[in-house]
C-alpha cells in the first residue's frame, strides 16, 4: 500500500502522543518521513522519541500543512473553530478531536464501529468527547438489539481528562499530603486526592455541566437518534487514567442478562469482563492501555423489571476515548 502522509497538530500533547502509539500498534503505513508534528512555540524545534523513531515538532503554520492525507487535531477548540476547514480544503481528510465541530450539521461525528460510512468523502469530521466514546460502544449493539427509552448514567473521570495538567496536579497534590506540604488547586476546583469532584466543565442554565450535556447531545447525533433520553453526571475522580461509567437503562423490548451478555459477546472493541464469583469486573487499572471497552457488573434492573439492565463500563480516556477513536476513522476513511 502507498505511504499515508500524515500532519499531526498539537504533537507534544498527551494524545498527540497517543496518537503515534495507535498509529504504530495498527501498523499504519507510515514512516518517519511521512508523519509531520506540529505544535505550539514552547515545543518547536524539540525532539521527541516516538515508535518510528526520533522526531523533531515543528512550529505550526498553516501553509506549512498542506497535501497531507489525514490531518490529525489535538488541540483545543479554538485552534480548530480558526484553521480547520482551511486545513480540510488543502489535505485530504482532517479529524478534529475538540469539541468545536461536534453539533456543526454538516461534520459528521464518527464512531467507526457505529456511524464509519459517513466518514466517505468528507473532508473534515469530528471526534467524541471521550465518556461518550467509551459508553457508545457497548450502548450501541444493546440499542440495535433491544431498543432504547431511557439512559442514566454517571461517569467517574480519571485526572487524564484534564490533559498532562490534570495528571501532574493529582501526583503533585498526592505526593504534598502524604508529606504534610501544602495542596494547591490549578487544573482542578478543589483537591483531588482522598475526594471526588461532582464538577467537570462549567455549569448550564439547566444546572447540568457541559461536559453531562455533551453525552446527551454527541449520543443522539451518532445513535442518529433525536430525542434520545439521557441523563448524566459527571465526577473527577482521583485516579491518573481511564474513565468508569455506571448505567441503568430502559429497554424497548424484554431484556435479560443472558440476552445482553449475547449481544456484546459479538460486540467490536468490546471486552465482558463480568466474573462476580472471581470478583471480575472493570476498573481504570484493568483498563488502562487498552483498545477495548471493558463491560461487566450486568444485571437485570429491579425498577424498570425485565425492560431494564444496569451495568457498568471502563475505558482508557485516551485511547478510544481520544486517540484511538481518531485513528481508526483515519483507517476506515483510507479503508485500511
Amino acid at each position: 500500500m502507498q505511504r499515508v502522509k500524515i500532519a499531526l497538530c498539537g504533537a507534544s500533547g498527551v494524545v498527540g502522543k497517543e496518537v503515534l502509539y495507535c498509529l504504530s500498534k495498527l501498523k499504519f503505513p507510515v514512516d518517519v518521513s511521512s508523519i509531520s508534528l506540529f505544535t505550539s512555540s514552547r515545543s518547536a524545534g524539540q525532539k521527541t522519541e516516538t515508535p518510528f523513531g526520533e522526531m523533531m515538532f515543528e512550529l505550526f503554520e498553516l501553509k506549512k500543512v498542506k497535501d497531507f492525507d489525514i490531518v490529525f487535531l489535538s488541540v483545543g477548540g479554538g485552534f480548530s473553530r480558526q484553521y480547520a476547514r482551511d486545513l480540510a480544503e488543502q489535505n485530504g481528510l482532517v479529524i478534529d478531536k475538540s469539541s468545536y465541530f461536534r453539533y456543526h450539521k454538516d461534520v459528521p461525528l464518527i464512531i467507526p464501529e457505529i456511524n464509519g460510512n459517513e466518514v466517505k468523502g468528507k473532508g473534515l469530521v469530528s471526534s467524541p468527547n471521550c465518556t461518550t466514546s467509551i459508553l457508545a460502544m457497548p450502548l450501541y449493539p444493546i440499542y440495535k438489539a433491544f431498543g432504547i427509552k431511557k439512559v442514566i448514567v454517571s461517569t467517574y473521570q480519571s485526572a487524564s481528562g484534564a490533559g498532562k495538567a490534570g495528571m501532574d496536579e493529582l501526583e503533585v497534590q498526592t505526593r504534598n499530603w502524604a508529606t504534610g506540604n501544602p495542596i494547591e488547586n490549578d487544573a482542578f476546583v478543589y483537591q483531588l486526592p482522598f475526594n471526588i469532584i461532582p464538577h467537570i466543565d462549567v455549569f448550564q442554565e439547566n444546572l447540568y455541566t457541559k461536559e453531562e450535556m455533551k453525552m446527551v447531545w454527541e449520543m443522539r447525533k451518532i445513535f442518529d437518534v433525536s430525542d434520545l433520553k439521557i441523563s448524566c453526571t459527571s465526577v473527577r475522580i482521583p485516579t491518573i487514567r481511564a474513565h468508569a461509567e455506571s448505567v441503568t437503562i430502559e429497554t424497548e423490548k424484554p431484556v435479560t442478562r443472558v440476552g445482553a451478555l449475547e449481544v456484546l459477546a459479538k460486540a467490536k472493541g468490546v471486552e465482558i469482563v463480568d466474573d462476580s464469583e472471581n470478583n471480575q469486573y472493570p476498573m481504570p487499572l484493568s483498563a488502562t492501555g487498552k483498545f477495548d471497552i471493558e463491560v461487566g457488573r450486568i444485571r437485570e434492573n429491579e425498577v424498570f423489571g425485565n425492560r431494564g439492565l444496569d451495568f457498568f463500563v471502563c475505558g482508557d480516556q485516551l485511547l478510544r476515548g481520544a486517540a484511538l477513536n481518531a485513528v481508526l476513522i483515519a483507517k476506515r476513511a483510507l479503508d485500511f
